[in-house]
């Protein structure tokens, strides 16, 4: 069974002016629970059922490494857009110590740290997610705008918004958030 990461975006309420952070998925081939819970996080569920059937997987199915780690990823999505933190991060850093060459891992954990402000630390991971080669690397350019944003660097803020449209022009929301922008000429 060889998963194939992809992402999704995650909707986050964050006491900022700006966008929810994008979060990705791990998507998991081959059926069972594991895949279930791909397909959740990917369809952008939070609830109950998608949580646990996540965590049913990974306590009961046999998964090879990358795809317990993708799992966990997956779960900790799940948690992410349930504002539930520490267990999302959780996830991400098990996930980490199993593929530490997961990208998807490293941007997640990096929009879960954005999400509780905590931008540097937040930007830290988006990088090695994005040197990792993350699958949808708008949603990380996404995410580094956004915490550019936090540290008050809206030139880069700006760049890294234009990145994500530049990889995904058809993606709406760093369209929106560039329109809060006015350039000017130094």
């Amino acid at each position: 069974m060889t998963p194939k990461v992809v992402f999704a975006s995650a909707a986050l309420a964050m006491s900022l002016a700006v966008s929810a952070p994008a979060s990705g998925a791990a998507f998991v081939i081959g059926g069972g629970l594991a895949d279930a819970c791909s397909r959740f996080a990917l369809d952008g569920r939070s609830d109950d059922y998608s949580l646990s059937t996540c965590t049913y997987a990974l306590e009961t199915e046999s998964l090879v490494k990358r795809d317990r780690a993708a799992t966990l990823v997956n779960r900790g999505v799940i948690q992410l857009r349930r504002k539930a933190f520490a267990a999302a991060n959780r996830d991400f850093d098990t996930a980490i110590r199993l593929q530490p060459a997961l990208g998807e891992a490293f941007v997640n954990r990096g929009a879960a740290l954005i999400a509780q402000r905590r931008w540097q630390e937040g930007l830290t991971d988006i990088d090695k997610g994005l040197a990792l080669g993350a699958d949808e690397p708008e949603k990380a350019y996404f995410n580094r705008a956004l915490a550019w944003e936090g540290l008050d660097d809206m030139a880069a803020a700006w760049r890294d918004y234009n990145k994500a449209l530049e990889i995904a022009p058809g993606w709406d929301a760093p369209r929106k958030e560039l329109a809060r922008f006015t350039v000017t000429p130094k």
